[in-house]
C-alpha cells in the first residue's frame, strides 16, 4: 500500500507562510499595530551590526518569509543586514530600454494603481484616492501634472533596492516630508487613507532633456524610513524633521543609479500631459528596472507641452 504524499518541510513552510501573510486581520496587526517609529528605528541600528553569524541568520530568517534570491546580486558575501538590502546587481542584470521616446522604470516592482491625474486626485488602492498636492506638499510642484499619468511601483523587501534615472535630465529640486512609517503593502493600502501623504517621503523634482517635468516620489515605510540619493550625498531620514526643501542642479542619463532605499518601499513616478502608459503596464505586473514605463509625447506634441509648462503661471521655478 503506498504511504500518503508528503510536501517537502520547504514547501510546507512556504504554504504556513503565504497562508499566514494573507490573513488580512493578522497581517495589519503585525506590519502596522506596533510601535512603528521605534521599530524603524531599531531596524535601522541592528542592519548596521557587522558579524558574520548575525547578518547570516538574518538573512536566513528574511528567506523564510520572502522569495529573496540572491543569484543576481554582485557579491554573495555580506558583512551586515544593510549590505544586503543595498546590494548591487552583476553587470548586465538588467538592460535598461535606450529608445528616446521611452521612460524606464526607475525600480525592480509591482505595479500597483496607476492612470490618469483626474481633478488632482490618483488612487492608492480602489476606492481610496488622495490628492497630489498634499503628495507633494505644495500645490504649484503639482499643478504641471494635473490631466498627466502616474504609475505606482511598489518593492516588496525582497527586491532590488536601488533606483535610477528613467530618462536623460536634470535633477532640479528635492523636498523631504516627514510623516509616518505605515507598511506600503495592498492590505494596508485598502485600510488606511492617504496613506502616501501620511508617510516619509522624497519629492523628486526632474526636468528631462526635452524640457518635460517628471517627478518620482520615493515613500518610505515601516523599517525602511531611510533614503539615500547620491546627488545630495546625504542620508534622509526620521530624524530629519520636514519640509526639508533642498535645491540642486545634477545632470542624469536614463539608467544612472540616483540612490536606494534601506528596505523595500514605493517609487510613485508622474508624467505630465501627453505621455502615455507603457504596453502591459498594468495593476499587478512585476516590471524591473529598465523596461519601458511610459511613452513620451510625439515631437509636435512635445513642442506645445513645453511651451504651455514653461509659461503656465503657476508653474514653480525650480
Amino acid at each position: 500500500m503506498p504511504l500518503p504524499h508528503r510536501l517537502p518541510s520547504t514547501t510546507r513552510l512556504t504554504a504556513w507562510r503565504d497562508r499566514l501573510l494573507l490573513q488580512e486581520d493578522l497581517n495589519f496587526l503585525l506590519t502596522n499595530r506596533v510601535p512603528r517609529a521605534a521599530l524603524t528605528h531599531f531596524m535601522g541600528w541592528f542592519s548596521q551590526i557587522r558579524h558574520p553569524w548575525v547578518c547570516r541568520a538574518s538573512i536566513a530568517v528574511w528567506k523564510l518569509f520572502t522569495d529573496l534570491d540572491l543569484s543576481e546580486a554582485r557579491q554573495q558575501r555580506f558583512a551586515s543586514l544593510h549590505e544586503c538590502f543595498t546590494r548591487q546587481l552583476k553587470p548586465g542584470a538588467r538592460k535598461v530600454d535606450a529608445r528616446a521616446e521611452v521612460l524606464a522604470s526607475p525600480c525592480d516592482a509591482i505595479v500597483g494603481e496607476c492612470g490618469q491625474v483626474q481633478a488632482g486626485s490618483v488612487l492608492q488602492a480602489k476606492g481610496y484616492p488622495y490628492r497630489i498636492d498634499e503628495l507633494f506638499g505644495q500645490a504649484e510642484r503639482a499643478a504641471p501634472f494635473e490631466g498627466g499619468c502616474y504609475v505606482t511601483l511598489r518593492l516588496t523587501s525582497s527586491m532590488y533596492h536601488r533606483f535610477h534615472a528613467p530618462h536623460d535630465g536634470r535633477i532640479a529640486h528635492v523636498s523631504y516630508l516627514g510623516g509616518d512609517t505605515w507598511n506600503v503593502n495592498p492590505i494596508a493600502l485598502k485600510r488606511v487613507q492617504r496613506l502616501f501623504c501620511r508617510n516619509e517621503r522624497a519629492v523628486i523634482c526632474m526636468v528631462l532633456a526635452n524640457g518635460a517635468p517628471l517627478a518620482l516620489v520615493p515613500v518610505a515605510a515601516i523599517l525602511v524610513a531611510s533614503i539615500r540619493l547620491h546627488f545630495l550625498d546625504v542620508l534622509l531620514h526620521l530624524r530629519w524633521p520636514g519640509p526639508n526643501e533642498m535645491p540642486c542642479d545634477a545632470h542624469v542619463a536614463k539608467g544612472q543609479e540616483l540612490g536606494w532605499f534601506e528596505h523595500g518601499s514605493t517609487i510613485i513616478v508622474f508624467a505630465p500631459p501627453g505621455f502615455t502608459l507603457a504596453s502591459g503596464i498594468a495593476t499587478g505586473q512585476r516590471i524591473r528596472m529598465g523596461q519601458a514605463l511610459m511613452h513620451l509625447p510625439a515631437a509636435g506634441e512635445r513642442a506645445s507641452l513645453h511651451a504651455t509648462v514653461t509659461h503656465r503661471p503657476e508653474h514653480p521655478a525650480p
